[in-house]
């Protein structure tokens, strides 16, 4: 069994990695996202995709070990968050995993280009497109709208126990509502995800994570509050 500060630290450390491998795998996404012949360039960088793909797989699992760790925590204040936690990180991993797929069909096609040849090219620019678009959506599906779920699930926890400082809790009420609602402003057209608007909604939810996993590693949950669990341990049970 964990120690209730072990646990805060380790999810604190699992919320950082979480952040820096995503934006990692963003960032060597770029010969595909940033280029719309990819699949015909000649050039596929294939470990560099690989590399990306690699980050987002440690991503789905930070946030998978997330929620493992947390459902024990969540569940003495709530079952039913901290079963709705659970299930909206697996969820948002999930997506995270069809926008993987997505990227590894686009390198499949830019490795096979050479020998479908020229008279190919056109198809298969439209079906790499249509790849990229749909790691477009599920960026927007997953570390978004499922995200802002999540987060606001969370946020009432720590809000409630106490277990973190009450404006670390308060960022994460505010911040996962606003990237949900910025999130449902995209689908419907009011603006891009990576537009200013969206950046700026994006913000508070980014503040949080970050500041709570730097509390967590450097702090851990607050004493008082674990001091109270190993006294309802310590009472005996009747059998």
């Amino acid at each position: 069994m964990l120690s209730p500060l072990n646990r805060a630290r380790l999810v604190g450390f699992l919320f950082l990695f979480a952040a820096v491998t995503s934006i990692i795998g963003l960032v060597l996404y770029a010969p595909i996202l940033g280029h719309k012949d990819y699949v015909i360039s000649g050039v596929p960088q294939e470990a560099q995709i690989a590399t990306a793909v690699f980050m987002e797989i440690l991503l789905c699992l930070s946030m998978i070990g997330i929620s493992i760790l947390m459902f024990p925590v969540v569940r003495r204040y709530s079952e039913t968050l901290a079963i709705g936690y659970v299930c909206f990180r697996l969820l948002e991993s999930t997506i995270v995993i069809v926008g993987i797929i997505g990227m590894l069909s686009a390198l499949t096609l830019g490795l096979e280009f050479p020998v479908s040849g020229v008279q190919d090219s056109q198809s298969l620019l439209a079906v790499s497109r249509m790849l990229v678009a749909v790691h477009d959506w599920t960026f927007l599906l997953g570390p978004n709208t499922s995200l802002g779920v999540s987060t606001l699930m969370l946020g009432w926890i720590w809000y409630r126990s106490g277990l973190v400082p009450r404006p670390i809790a308060v960022l994460g009420l505010l911040g996962g509502p606003l990237i949900f609602v910025s999130s449902v402003l995209v689908i419907y057209g009011f603006y891009g995800q990576t537009s200013l608007p969206g950046a700026i909604a994006a913000l508070p939810v980014f503040l949080y994570e970050m500041s709570l996993a730097v509390w967590l590693m450097v702090r851990g949950f607050n004493p008082t509050v674990t001091r109270k669990w190993q006294d309802v341990a310590l009472k005996p049970q009747i059998s």
